[in-house]
This record gives structure tokens, sequence and C-alpha cells, in this order.
């Protein structure tokens, strides 16, 4: 049994790992914590968990195995840290870090310590991502040389229902969330970029706005060219009706396409129709691979590499001049 605390009720996924943690018959949920006592306290009692306020008491209880690091990504730096070198396993909501500096910090308190660190990027486990990455794998296209990936939602529109948007307001503090909308929801398109074109891109660039006045970017997009000329595009908002997911990778024998109409993926090679592929099932969810992971079988051994490259592309992106 790995007995697990949540730190941290800031992101939206909080909920989430809750509910995966409840559904894994090899985990304990023995506790939460916030930096905000308030916020900690409220989302523990709705969780039906003890609330610790100390968290230095927290990380030196005995009975303690792993952490869920859902706090404001600005603390990441702090807390993952002082688990890890508090002896307990650690499983974090993207990104790890907003720069590659801060991640490479971050791994090697992880290499120190021994314990397994494990960044949740969920669509590394969804099935079209499998399958697309194995048919540019494969050759199936050729040379890969553009691949789009866009994946947004509607989450700071004003809605009757919603009079302030749906996502937390919090979510557009620059301080806490490190960004806006590219840091957050734009993660997705850029590790998947990543898988599909070759790993970390040698260069990049940002486009941002802000449509709805909160002070930050409620939409994103981000241009990137890897070393053998192939050019990646990550489209990404708080603004677009959604949820809105589409993928296309070309090459210079064949196209993939993931329809955000019907959710099928497609596949045409020179000379021939487009085709329906397979879909395989989806991987266990990122949670799921952590508690694998400290059992001793990791179902994602690349899953660090990734978010060291996911950290350097969104600081690549974000160094490009606003106005």
């Amino acid at each position: 049994m790995v007995r697990v605390a949540l730190l941290g009720f800031w992101h939206v996924h909080a909920k989430d790992f809750l509910r995966e943690a409840r559904a894994d018959a090899r985990v304990e949920l023995v506790a939460g914590w916030d930096a905000d006592a308030l916020r900690g306290a409220d989302a523990c009692a709705a969780a039906d968990l003890p609330f610790i306020p100390d968290l230095d008491a927290l990380l030196a209880r005995p009975d303690l195995d792993g952490v869920i690091i859902c706090t404001p990504t600005n603390d990441h730096g702090d807390v993952i840290p002082r688990a890890l070198r508090a002896g307990k396993h650690v499983i974090t909501e993207k990104v790890l870090a907003p720069t590659r500096a801060e991640a490479e910090a971050i791994l090697r308190v992880a290499a120190d310590s021994d314990r397994i660190l494990k960044v949740a990027m969920q669509r590394r486990t969804f099935g079209t991502t499998h399958a697309i990455r194995d048919l540019v794998r494969s050759g199936a296209i050729g040379t890969p040389t553009h691949a789009r990936v866009r994946v947004a939602h509607d989450g700071a529109v004003r809605t009757a229902a919603h009079p302030e948007g749906w996502l937390p307001t919090h979510f557009y503090d620059q301080r806490e969330a490190c960004g806006g909308s590219l840091i957050d929801l734009g993660a997705h398109p850029l590790y998947l970029l990543a898988e599909f074109l070759g790993g970390m891109p040698e260069a990049g660039q940002g486009a941002f706005a802000d449509v709805t006045g909160r002070g930050t970017d409620d939409h994103a997009v981000a241009v990137y060219r890897w070393a053998g000329g192939a050019i990646g595009v990550a489209e990404t908002g708080f603004v677009s009706l959604g949820p809105f997911t589409e993928i296309e990778v070309n090459g210079t024998d064949g196209n993939i396409h993931l329809s955000p109409i019907d959710g099928l993926l497609r596949l045409r090679r020179r000379g021939d129709p487009w085709h329906e592929v397979e879909i395989p099932a989806d991987a266990p969810v990122p949670f799921a691979q952590w508690i694998s992971a400290i059992f001793g079988s990791d179902p994602d051994p690349d899953n660090l590499t990734a978010a060291l490259t996911l950290s350097a592309m969104v600081e690549m992106a974000s160094a490009t001049p606003r106005g």
C-alpha cells in the first residue's frame, strides 16, 4: 500500500487526482495540505480528508510514502524538492517548472533523492498519441515536415451560466501560474509536438493575446523548428468553444489527421485515399503509472526527459516580446 497526501488544491486537476487515488487499490489517501489554509481546509472537508496546515510536519510523517503536487506553478521549485528531500515519491501536475534551469534544478534533487518523480502529461497516455507517434516513427508519411496540435476550451468566456467563465480566476494570476493559457492548457500541444517531431526543437517563438482583459494570455500560438527542418505549431486558449482537439502531422509522403468533428484518426499515403486508422486503448493514467513505478515497474521511463523538454519549450516561446 502506498500512502499518499495531496499537496495543494490550486489546480483544477486536484479533484481528478483524488478520484484516481481512491480508485487505485494500491493507494491510501492520508491527508491534504495547502499554503492557503482556508482553501485547503475547505477542499479537505469536501474530500473527507484530514487537513494538515504544517507542510514540514506532514512531510516528516513516517506513514507517508508519496505526495501529489497541485500547488500554484510558482511553488513547484520549493515544494517538490522539499518533498523529495523528505524521502517522499512525487507526482506533479504539469508543468514541472516554467524554465529549463528551474526544471533541471528539481531533477537534480530527484536524482539525489532516489525517489520516483513523475510529471503528469495526460495526453502522452492517449491511444491517439501512441498511434500517431508509431505511424510517424514507422515512416508511414515519409519524413515528417510539419505538425499542428490544437487543444483549446472556453473556460475564460463569460456566459450567463458562468459570469466570470468556468475556469478558476487564479489561472489568470501571472505570478502563481507563471503565465497564462500557453503554460497551462498549451502544455499539451507542446509536449505532443515534441513526441511527434523528435524531442527538443532548436528554435521557437510565441504569439500571445488577451481578449478577455484579465492581464495574461487567454489564447496563444507557438511555432517551433526542429533540426531536421520540421516545423511544429501549437495552438491553445481559454476562449474557443470546446473542448476542442485537432492534430495533423504532414510528411514528404503522407498525412495524418485526428478530427475534432468525429474523433477519428485518418492516414493518407502518397497515391492512396484517406483511410481510418485503428486507435489502441489508452495507457494507464500518469497517477497509476507513478504508483507502478514506485513498485518498480515504470510504464513511462522517458517521462522526465519529456518534462524537461516541455519546460524548455515553454521558456522558449515565453521569451518572445509581447505587445
